[in-house]
């Protein structure tokens, strides 16, 4: 994955980038949790990674829900060690850009209406408290858009 990335952002290293991981989940006889890896080259496109993962049971709590999909979605933001995120501006700087621009953003599958309300201070606590900068509905678009589009 990080070497695709790096060959995505090497197409246009003066472009900004912004990094974003969400996931979302459906319940039927089993829950499957869609994590989504965007990779946005603001204004020029994007380029996308999945990983699902299935729970065998239908999770009906919707607390045990959105904890299990905020946990994915940090195990994600995990495999972005200071290393690769230093690989990353090392393709960006290496033609002489200094003007950087490089966001790592976690959406979560929350917002302000409907029963998710309850969740919100929980859930960006638990996200913030690690160092990430977090998005919820209606701008968590790689949660409610690109993992949502792979959950049904």
């Amino acid at each position: 994955m990080f070497a695709r990335i790096l060959n995505f952002i090497k197409e246009d290293p003066r472009s900004a980038y912004r990094i974003a991981i969400g996931t979302d989940s459906q319940v039927r006889s089993k829950t499957s949790f869609v994590t989504g890896i965007l990779v946005h080259r603001v204004g020029k496109g994007a380029l996308g990674f999945l990983r699902e993962v299935v729970v065998p049971r239908n999770i009906k709590s919707l607390r045990e829900k959105i904890s299990l999909e905020t946990a994915f979605t940090q195990e994600i933001a995990y495999m972005f060690t200071p290393g690769h995120i230093d690989m990353i501006l090392d393709v960006i700087t290496a033609n002489g850009y200094q003007d950087i621009h490089l966001d790592l953003e976690i959406h979560l599958d929350i917002g302000p209406h409907g029963p998710t309300k309850e969740l919100i201070k929980e859930m960006v606590n638990r996200v913030t408290g690690l160092g990430f900068d977090v998005k919820i509905k209606p701008y968590a678009t790689a949660a409610t858009s690109l993992a949502n589009r792979y959950t049904k």
